[in-house]
């Protein structure tokens, strides 16, 4: 008997949003009679392995990127990061020969991890930023991130190749040599019909410390509402737990079937304009009130280019108030992006080398 090809999926650690969007993924790989080898390392990796507690998994090197407390620093830390980031390229690149020339992959699916590929075996780069908006820089990250994806057999793109798509700039080029796929929105998620529960699914992600920032803001504006209110924390631990403040629910993770049951029965989402939260949120078609991340170019952008065509309103951090809820009205929501991916036909990239 032929043992089915083993493929190594390695997302990201920078917040939870490459690890879930990878889930859908993972699941396809499996439906397809591939085996998974998990990849990644803090909160991203513990959520994986509680998704998928028989899958085998490696731990990576951290990329260690974390925020800081003013928004306008944050990229002078990044570039001073840059030495770290090489020297964990490096170590990356050295698991994953070891992997290759033991046999214990036969194809590779990197999530923004810049280090994890092979010319042996069939890799891909999964990412929405083949453009990399870091301002006045935005030309120069741009083309040393597309420089780095072109060594890649393959860039998987989760939106749709169309005038009307969820990541505007930051995943369409004008021209382009690289091997793009564009896969369609994907989500671990599926959208229910279910009675509402909660009028606001406050839903918070990333790293520290802007993270907990915006929760304790949050939980201190909400504490006298009358509204039915869920704030779920976006901490994975080992263990899940619920609190009850003031009014609020309060829990601290929520694996897949919970946290897709938690949206649905949600009125409105209050989150961060991280992508895959907008991905989740456009299968679920809910109408959401999005806060970007200070200091991250990317959130900022998609947060004003989606409020700009009527989908969904956004303040900046500092501006928030819950009065601004009442604009909900007066935009459409993420209701007109449906696809299907069609992962039979991406997956035989792995039948090739």
């Amino acid at each position: 008997m032929i043992k089915s090809k083993t493929i190594l999926v390695a997302p990201l650690h920078w917040g939870l949003g490459h690890a879930t969007r990878c889930i859908p993924i993972i699941r396809a790989l499996i439906d397809h009679g591939y085996q998974v080898l998990l990849a990644s390392d803090g909160t991203a990796l513990l959520l994986l392995r509680k998704e998928f507690p028989t899958l085998e998994s490696v731990e990576l090197p951290s990329y260690n990127i974390s925020y800081t407390k003013k928004a306008k620093n944050f990229k002078w830390k990044l570039i001073l990061k840059l030495p770290n980031i090489q020297k964990t390229m490096t170590s990356e690149k050295k698991i994953v020969k070891k992997l290759v020339s033991e046999g214990k992959i036969q194809g590779i699916i990197s999530d923004n991890r810049l280090g994890i590929r092979s010319n042996e075996v069939p890799s891909v780069f999964m990412t929405h930023q083949l453009n990399v908006l870091t301002g006045r820089t935005t030309w120069f990250t741009s083309k040393i991130h597309q420089k780095i994806i072109a060594k890649y057999d393959q860039c998987w793109v989760p939106d749709v190749d169309e005038p009307v798509n969820l990541s505007g700039r930051l995943g369409h080029l004008t021209k382009s040599k690289l091997n793009l796929k564009y896969i369609g929105p994907i989500s671990r998620f599926k959208k229910q019909q279910l009675p509402i529960k909660n009028d606001i699914l406050i839903l918070l992600s990333g790293p520290e410390p802007q993270r907990g920032i915006l929760e304790i803001k949050l939980l201190d504006m909400f504490k006298n509402s009358e509204k039915r209110i869920l704030l779920i924390q976006g901490v994975v631990e080992n263990k899940q737990k619920t609190t009850t403040i003031d009014a609020i629910t309060v829990v601290n993770f929520m694996q897949t079937e919970a946290l897709e049951t938690a949206i649905n029965e949600s009125e409105l989402v209050l989150s961060r304009s991280g992508y895959t939260t907008i991905l989740d949120l456009a299968v679920l078609e809910k109408k959401a009130f999005f806060i970007p991340t200070p200091g991250q170019y990317e959130q900022k952008y998609l947060a004003k280019r989606l409020k700009s065509t009527g989908i969904v309103p956004s303040c900046n951090q500092e501006n928030f108030k819950i009065e601004k809820l009442e604009q909900l009205k007066l935009y459409k929501g993420l209701t007109d992006f449906k696809a299907t991916t069609d992962f039979a036909s991406l997956f035989r990239l792995f039948e090739g080398k």
